[in-house]
């Protein structure tokens, strides 16, 4: 047990304590516990009533879709595909086609090109010859085959007795893409309705598809040109069916000038065709 005189020591030793901790008044008899106090002086606190959450606001109404036509070219692919196939319908005239492809803004291409680039030659003629896209040379003219793929496309055609006169020129796709590069799929998709109204007005008894994408998009093979080419297509017009002829691009040629004797034999069939020999 603890003695007195230790009870009177430990005592001290506690005062001692709280005087040096700062408590050297006593304020009452007994001790308080403050918090316990502020807790019970504290007004009940009610639950907080809940907000009405507002109503979320309506989805707009989609509004009913819109033609393409005059647009900056923002519009879906195949929307702008269907736009043109039906605007390109209502042509009459090649006039009237290249016309309203001025003013057409579904393709992205017319606002980086600096020239539409529709057509060159006669369009009476008996053959139409088609490339891919235009050029620097072209989209700077506004003509299709101006450069030094052209100035071959007209040695070729001198070969066999033709030229621009008697013949008709045009693209696939008639503004030049940026750089040179070959048109996408979605731009080639887009303009493909104005090549074949095109064609339709035109009504050639022979297309010359020059190089793989223009046979690709006329005739519908899936053969790389070198496997495609010397070959004649069936390409159905309005009211009949004519022939298409793949062979290889000038362009090509001058990369690759040991392949033009293939072009030779495709535009001696050109001259045959058009003789009623072949």
């Amino acid at each position: 047990m603890t003695s007195p005189a230790d009870f009177d020591r430990d005592l001290i030793s506690l005062l001692d304590f709280h005087v040096e901790a700062g408590a050297d008044a006593a304020l009452d008899e007994r001790p308080h516990d403050r918090f316990g106090e502020a807790d019970e002086r504290q007004p009940e606190r009610r639950p907080p009533v809940p907000r009405e959450e507002p109503a979320p606001p309506r989805a707009p109404l989609r509004p009913p879709p819109q033609s393409t036509f005059g647009q900056s070219a923002a519009a879906k692919p195949g929307e702008a595909a269907g736009d043109a196939r039906a605007r390109a319908a209502e042509t009459a005239t090649l006039e009237e086609l290249e016309a309203l492809l001025a003013g057409f803004d579904g393709c992205p291409l017319k606002f980086t090109a600096k020239n539409l680039v529709f057509a060159d030659g006669n369009p009476a003629a008996r053959v139409m010859f088609v490339g891919e896209a235009p050029g620097a040379d072209e989209d700077r003219v506004g003509k299709p085959f101006m450069g030094r793929s052209g100035q071959l496309l007209d040695r070729m055609m001198a070969a066999i007795g033709l030229d621009r006169s008697s013949a008709y020129i045009a693209n696939i796709v008639p503004w030049r893409p940026p750089g040179n590069r070959n048109p996408t799929p979605q731009e080639v998709s887009v303009c493909k309705p104005f090549i074949e109204r095109q064609i339709e007005l035109a009504d050639p008894d022979l297309i010359v598809c020059l190089g793989s994408p223009a046979t690709q998009t006329l005739t519908g093979t899936k053969d790389g040109i070198l496997k495609a080419r010397g070959r004649f297509y069936p390409y159905r017009l309005a009211n009949r069916e004519v022939r298409a002829l793949a062979t290889l691009h000038p362009a090509y040629l001058l990369r690759q000038p040991v392949q033009k004797r293939l072009a030779w034999r495709d535009f001696r069939l050109v001259r045959a065709a058009l003789d009623g020999k072949a």
